[in-house]
């Protein structure tokens, strides 16, 4: 869940980032119980997890987020593109590295994989439309 925090006012501009960040951070300690009982509501409900971000013009701070382990089978060649980004400073580690490598791939082709899920979303309406087995 995400939400807007209206910008502190009179900030010069040098300093609006900072600003922007401990507005954040105070509203962040000031919701947490009440973020934390619709967490646990939603998850109860829904049966997943809920993370918190917050905003401020392009200021954006995520509280909590899942970062789950996976597996991935990489060639030496892939391997050399995240041990790139890792030596570059790019990335601290593989993993961090191949993070940033699937966020740049679903900037650059949101719309394709918008046109993708659509597709998906059809597929599971015809096969649930299909005769039982």
């Amino acid at each position: 869940m995400s939400g807007e925090i209206a910008a502190p006012e009179g900030t010069p501009a040098e300093t609006a980032d900072a600003a922007a960040l401990g507005r954040i951070s105070r509203f962040r300690e000031e919701t947490r119980e009440t973020r934390m009982q619709i967490a646990s509501e939603a998850e109860a409900r829904y049966g997943r997890k809920v993370s918190w971000s917050a905003s401020i013009g392009e200021t954006r701070v995520r509280f909590a987020h899942l970062a789950v382990p996976i597996m991935t089978r990489l060639r030496q060649d892939e391997r050399r593109v995240l041990d790139t980004l890792v030596d570059s400073g790019v990335a601290r580690s593989r993993s961090e590295a191949l993070a940033w490598c699937v966020k740049l791939v679903g900037e650059h082709t949101d719309a394709w994989l918008n046109d993708l899920r659509r597709a998906m979303a059809d597929v599971d309406k015809l096969r649930t439309a299909g005769p039982e087995l």
